[in-house]
C-alpha cells in the first residue's frame, strides 16, 4: 500500500501520461500526491512554455509553478490531494531529493528516452531515477 506518491513533470504531453497514472495510483491508493518539476536554463523545455504560462520569461521557478498548479489542481479534480515542488536542477536529482523528504513509498515517471537504443543509456531521467531511487518506481510508457 502507497501513502505517498511522487511524480516528475515538465508540462509536455508525455509527462501529463505519467502524472495521469500517478493521480491514478493515488486516488486508488487513498494516498496523497507530490508533483515535482526541475527547471534549468540550459533546458530549453522551459523556455518554449514561458509564453504558455504567462509569467515574466527570465522567471523559470515561476513557469514551472505554474505547470506545477496545473497538474495539482487536475489531481485535486479527481479527490487526490497534491502538494508540489519546483526545483532548479536536474530532473532526476530533484525527484530523487523529494522523494526523500517526503518519504515516499512510489515514484512514477515516465519512459521517455527508453526505447530503442536510448533505454540502454545511463544518462535518462527514468533511468537514474530507477536505480538511485528510495523507494519502488513505476514506469509509464510514454512514447
Amino acid at each position: 500500500m502507497f501513502s505517498m506518491v511522487v511524480v516528475g513533470t515538465d508540462g509536455s504531453t508525455r509527462a501529463g501520461l505519467a502524472v495521469r497514472e500517478a493521480i491514478d495510483v493515488a486516488k486508488s491508493q487513498g494516498a496523497r500526491l507530490h508533483l515535482v518539476a526541475a527547471y534549468s536554463t540550459s533546458q530549453p523545455h522551459w523556455e518554449g512554455i514561458q509564453g504558455s504560462a504567462r509569467v515574466d520569461p527570465v522567471d523559470l521557478r515561476q513557469v514551472a509553478e505554474s505547470v506545477l498548479s496545473r497538474a495539482a489542481r487536475e489531481a485535486a479534480d479527481e479527490g487526490v490531494e497534491a502538494d508540489f515542488t519546483a526545483r532548479e536542477g536536474e530532473p532526476a536529482e530533484a525527484i530523487i531529493d523529494v522523494a526523500l523528504e517526503c518519504k515516499a513509498d512510489l515514484i512514477v515517471v515516465g519512459s521517455k528516452g527508453m526505447s530503442g537504443a536510448r533505454r540502454f543509456s545511463p544518462g535518462s531521467v527514468p533511468d537514474k531515477v530507477s536505480h538511485r531511487a528510495p523507494c519502488s518506481v513505476m514506469v509509464v510508457r510514454t512514447e
